[in-house]
């Protein structure tokens, strides 16, 4: 019960700014205006965080009164498919990112920028297969090892609760720092990249370049990096306590929960389109109100004056 508010902050403050995201982006993109690479990921990202989001609750609640069944065995692979997915766009965002702002003119990058960016759609339907796949083979992993072990009857208890099954914990170990490894790699590159390029710009005699637009995206780039160590971390948390103690602690799986809000909270903030779009709502919700605060003073002057 001690984590009660701050489940409920967090999962209503998911909700909230995940879907502002994802209505902004198909907003543009239902009236016909342009919609980049970024906010093709952007949007992806939202939907898969706003679904773990979700359904992280609903497990919660389920096993605070049923036993595990297979309704919430199906519910606990569509939150880690969400999850999986999450993974692998925010790798592939850091990917386009480099692709596209990166100032760099190998004959590789440039190459790869040009193969990379027109498909990025295929990109991301490439991601969340991946995370299908990834649900089914530790599924598929944990019905060998019961279906190997000699047990006949296999129960949902014997396939969700299999916390000493080494190969599931290998799959998931490599799974996560594949993606990691892609992360890093392109996030070191644009970050070396902009800073060289904001150094050389500064150093010229031209006093009228703007670097603020640089700055943000090394803010950006910088800001994502750490968020994206911090959630390793906790996943890699998350398979230590569940292989040696065979137990997820509770507060563990609420900071994985609200990592991804604070993430999204940023990528507005750090977005114009996004950023401006933002303020236009919260204009309005004060500008209502007030309106409705002066109408009901306005009101109780009335009743007063009679």
């Amino acid at each position: 019960m001690g984590l009660l508010v701050p489940g409920l902050m967090a999962l209503i403050a998911g909700l909230v700014i995940h879907s502002f995201i994802i209505g902004v982006n198909v907003s543009d993109w239902w009236r016909g205006r342009s919609v980049t690479p970024v906010d093709l990921i952007v949007t992806s990202l939202g939907i898969s965080r706003i679904g773990a989001n979700a359904l992280f609750y609903v497990v919660q609640f389920l096993l605070s009164y049923f036993d595990i069944n297979l309704t919430i065995v199906i519910i606990e692979m569509l939150y880690d498919f969400f999850i999986s997915a999450n993974t692998w766009l925010t790798s592939l965002l850091s990917i386009v990112l480099c692709l596209k702002i990166s100032n760099l003119h190998t004959r590789l990058f440039l190459y790869l920028r040009r193969m990379i960016l027109p498909r990025t759609g295929c990109l991301i339907a490439a991601s969340v297969i991946l995370s299908a796949l990834d649900v089914l083979l530790t599924l598929w992993i944990a019905f060998t090892k019961v279906t190997i072990g000699g047990t006949h009857n296999i129960t949902m208890d014997d396939v969700a609760i299999d916390c000493t099954n080494t190969n599931s914990l290998y799959h998931h170990v490599t799974a996560n720092f594949i993606s990691l490894i892609f992360y890093c790699t392109s996030s070191v590159l644009l970050f070396v990249s902009l800073y060289h390029h904001t150094t050389r710009m500064k150093m010229s005699s031209n006093l009228s370049i703007n670097l603020e637009t640089y700055y943000s995206a090394m803010k950006l780039v910088s800001f994502t990096f750490i968020y994206n160590t911090v959630y390793y971390i906790g996943n890699f948390l998350v398979v230590f306590f569940y292989y040696f103690y065979c137990l997820t602690p509770p507060w563990l799986y609420l900071s994985l929960d609200f990592l991804p809000v604070l993430h999204s909270s940023y990528l507005i903030y750090s977005t114009a389109k996004l950023r401006n779009q933002m303020s236009k709502v919260l204009r309005n919700l004060m500008d209502f109100l007030f309106q409705s605060k002066n109408t009901e003073t306005m009101e109780n002057i009335e009743v007063a004056a009679q």
